[in-house]
């Protein structure tokens, strides 16, 4: 199956919408992002941990959404280590790396 809308746009083109909520759900080591347009997004737990450079044991164990902007959440994990998750971050796809 196709899909003829593609939601995530590339990078630099996606436009702002505030994070209305975001949870971890354990069952599927996801991170499940709504934002106020109506999109959601399920963005992989790994792809969170790599970016922000946290360590494979660390269980998360509190999301909380920036009250004041509503552009990102915070990850916190039981090794007192802290992940912050932009809008951009789940909205936009990565940058191509430049080939040479």
């Amino acid at each position: 199956m196709k899909i003829a809308v593609q939601l995530k746009k590339p990078f630099g083109k996606g436009t702002f919408s505030r994070v209305k909520h975001a949870r971890y759900l354990g069952w599927e080591d996801a991170f499940d992002v709504e934002f106020e347009d109506g999109l959601c997004f399920l963005e992989p737990h790994a792809t969170i941990r790599k970016a922000n450079r946290i360590s494979t044991k660390a269980v998360p164990v509190q999301v909380e959404v920036d009250e004041e902007l509503r552009s990102h959440f915070i990850v916190t994990y039981d090794t007192g280590e802290v992940a912050e998750v932009s809008w951009s971050f789940i909205r936009e796809l990565p940058p191509k790396t430049a080939r040479k």
